[in-house]
């Protein structure tokens, strides 16, 4: 198996696919990563291949993980051309591949390339948006048109909807919804108290998450509106933000910051950045919230802020409410709406309980790998009985 990422950055794409990756490798299957680019510069972050959490997870597995040594981010290079050293470079990667998995529709500019070997590609989809990427959809439908691609995995079925009615036909479209690992994402006493005492969070104190990269779809003004609401009106709550941009240094998120609380204390924001040990964070908070306008499909935080007990509030975005349904609430996109949600979620956050813990086994990383291995399986199944009747008939 070969899989082919655009590159390694922040987001809970890269997150899931890698550990699929992992667990496919650990049930027996051989693999191998292909990155198309070795830096990415995006979120007001510098992103080296080499300093990233899945990078280190798959190479501490055994997994060989490669890159054809591209900058993302700093203008120059045109995203589908590429040279003579990486297309061969590419050509040793697929080589040895009898199936190979492009980790969104973005490396499919990299896989039509003429003159690689043939293999069968399934194209992992993890979006609600397809019409907002660029030209990723049109390299999308000229791979199924030209038959590089054999099936595509959706995250969600509201991704499965979105890129049928797009143009994608259905029959290449499974629905596999996304999973975590429940041994690492759990409510975690020890954790909760050992971050909070870090923050100088007190232990009583109601906490909201925010998980996102500092992106326009993931609505950080609407965020900040909501969380200047709620702070006005809960004195000791406090408020974490973490994800790619969300830091001090990124003068996007500051001036909103600036915009929305002016001179107003800020004592209960917290900025964490990037970081690795979500589920300590999770389990330190009491709501995690998702206040996106677009693009999402099965938002990866509100799944592993409510295996580690977090209420999840959220806006009707991809699969979104169906997620949460029983277990959180989903609002308008108003701040005072939001800000009140989350103090439902809050004087409730017992009664939820008893649901998140029955609902575990419905968001199951085993779950999840299992059905990427019975569709790879189908897939390589249908490849090999194609040549061997190619062979026939030549």
């Amino acid at each position: 198996m070969l899989s082919v990422y655009e590159g390694f950055f922040s987001g809970g794409a890269r997150i899931v696919h890698s550990d699929v990756v992992l667990g496919l490798r650990e049930g027996g299957q051989h693999h191998r990563v292909l990155s198309i680019h070795g830096e990415v510069h995006r979120e007001a972050t510098r992103q080296r291949m080499e300093d990233d959490a899945c990078y280190r997870k798959l190479t501490a597995a055994d997994v060989d993980v490669t890159s054809l040594g591209r900058t993302f981010g700093t203008g120059g290079t045109d995203p589908a051309v590429f040279t003579g050293p990486e297309l061969a470079d590419t050509a040793r990667a697929t080589a040895d591949a009898d199936v190979i998995l492009s980790l969104k529709e973005q490396p499919l500019a990299l896989l039509a390339q003429a003159g690689l070997p043939r293999r069968p590609v399934v194209v992992c989809l993890h979006r609600s948006d397809p019409e907002n990427q660029g030209r990723a959809l049109d390299d999308l439908k000229s791979a199924i048109a030209d038959g590089t691609v054999a099936a595509a995995v959706c995250c969600a079925e509201s991704t499965r909807a979105a890129y049928e009615a797009a143009g994608v036909p259905s029959a290449l479209l499974h629905v596999i919804p996304n999973g975590v690992d429940l041994i690492r994402f759990r409510p975690d006493a020890p954790r909760r108290l050992a971050l909070r005492t870090s923050l100088d969070i007190p232990s009583t104190a109601p906490v909201i998450v925010f998980a996102a990269r500092y992106d326009g779809m993931k609505n950080v003004p609407l965020f900040l509106a909501a969380a200047k609401a709620w702070l006005a009106s809960t004195p000791d709550g406090h408020v974490l933000m973490c994800g790619a941009g969300m830091t001090t240094t990124n003068p996007g998120l500051a001036g909103d910051i600036a915009d929305t609380f002016g001179d107003a204390d800020l004592s209960g924001l917290h900025l964490l950045g990037v970081r690795h040990d979500m589920e300590t964070v999770y389990a330190a908070s009491d709501v995690v919230s998702l206040t996106s306008s677009w693009g999402e499909a099965a938002p990866l935080c509100l799944i592993e802020g409510m295996m580690c007990g977090a209420v999840p509030v959220t806006t009707d975005v991809g699969d979104s409410a169906a997620i949460v349904a029983g277990h959180g609430l989903v609002t308008p996109p108003d701040p005072e709406a939001i800000a009140g949600a989350w103090q439902e979620a809050l004087a409730n956050r017992s009664g939820y309980a008893p649901t998140l813990a029955a609902s575990r086994e419905r968001f199951s990383r085993t779950r999840m790998i299992a059905s990427y291995a019975e569709l790879i399986d189908r897939v390589y199944a249908a490849g090999a009985a194609l040549s061997v009747t190619s062979q026939e008939e030549s």
